[in-house]
């Protein structure tokens, strides 16, 4: 499973050969999405809430050219520090290791190399989706379409609060993506547990969802897009729909003042939530990473179990 562009921790490839559960991680909430330290103590928290629910953790991201599934205790730290870490999405994948750079993978190269390493299930904060405005500007996420063409399954809080849920949803409806929610009738939105949409599909537990993959993956049907799974977050740690559309609405007309475009848009974005809502929203943002990474355990376990038989 392993070549020379493409190395998975020695723990990682001896749990995917014996069909043990495995998590996947993302990298650019390490290198992008908060400041440290809290980025890499949250790296290593989220990796320990993984291994506590009995699956292997594997966090993915490209390193001097090598894509790495599964990092070490250094390597964490380089991601979180390191000061030219690239964001890398799927198109970006063959620039780092032909030129031998450091990459923090977003969802959709995180996906991708998973599925490449035989890592099945992936735990993330929110997915991207439909920018608002996207009518003039064609902003939609490569997230959607890897999903379409890549058989992982996301946990995700919901589509990120800063985009179109809406239209997010209607464009996953078009790619054939299969959307759930686990445990409630209403679609969250990153902050908060609902977002005006209703769920897609709900189902309720592991047990339930990791039997819709075994369907899903399985011979009988053998899809072969991911499946996105919103993990609403927890009630105590949401911030109400109304309050944090406010401070959203605020950024995104700060973003059109500075003319921020393309791969800034996201960080600058959530940057400037958490700013305004006093950090609550990087409160609420460890809280749902924590949770999705519980759950997408549970997932694993369960999917690797249904596997077995």
């Amino acid at each position: 499973m392993s070549g020379s562009l493409l190395h998975l921790l020695p723990e990682v490839a001896d749990a995917v050969a014996a069909g043990d559960p495995v998590v996947a991680l993302e990298s650019t909430i390490i290198s992008h999405g908060m400041p440290y330290p809290t980025n890499v103590a949250m790296a290593r928290e989220v990796e320990q809430i993984v291994r506590d629910r009995g699956a292997v953790p594997a966090t993915i991201a490209v390193l001097d050219g090598v894509a790495k599934v599964g990092l070490t205790s250094d390597d964490l730290e380089l991601l979180a520090t390191h000061p030219d870490v690239h964001k890398a999405t799927t198109r970006d994948l063959p620039w780092l290791l032909a030129t031998g750079r450091h990459g923090a993978t977003t969802v959709a190269a995180t996906m991708r190399l998973a599925a490449r390493a035989g890592v099945r299930v992936f735990a993330t904060g929110g997915i991207g989706g439909v920018h608002r405005g996207a009518g003039l500007s064609f902003d939609i996420s490569a997230d959607l379409t890897e999903m379409a063409t890549v058989p992982v399954a996301v946990v995700s809080a919901g589509v990120k609060s800063i985009l179109d849920i809406g239209l997010t949803l209607e464009r996953m409806e078009t790619l054939g993506i299969p959307v759930i929610v686990n445990g409630s009738d209403d679609f969250p939105s990153f902050y908060s547990r609902t977002s005006g949409f209703p769920a897609p599909r709900r189902l309720d537990g592991a047990e339930e969802i990791a039997a819709f993959l075994h369907a899903a993956w399985g011979p009988d049907l053998g899809l072969s897009c991911g499946v996105s799974i919103a993990n609403p977050i927890p009630a105590a740690d949401e911030i109400p729909a109304a309050e944090i559309h406010e401070a959203i609405e605020a950024a995104l007309a700060e973003l059109d003042d500075r003319g921020v475009v393309g791969q800034d848009v996201t960080p600058f974005l959530l940057a400037n939530v958490v700013e305004r809502t006093g950090g609550r929203s990087l409160d609420a943002n460890l809280a749902l990473v924590r949770n999705n990474a519980a759950t997408a355990a549970d997932i694993a376990v369960s999917h690797a179990r249904l596997a077995r038989r």
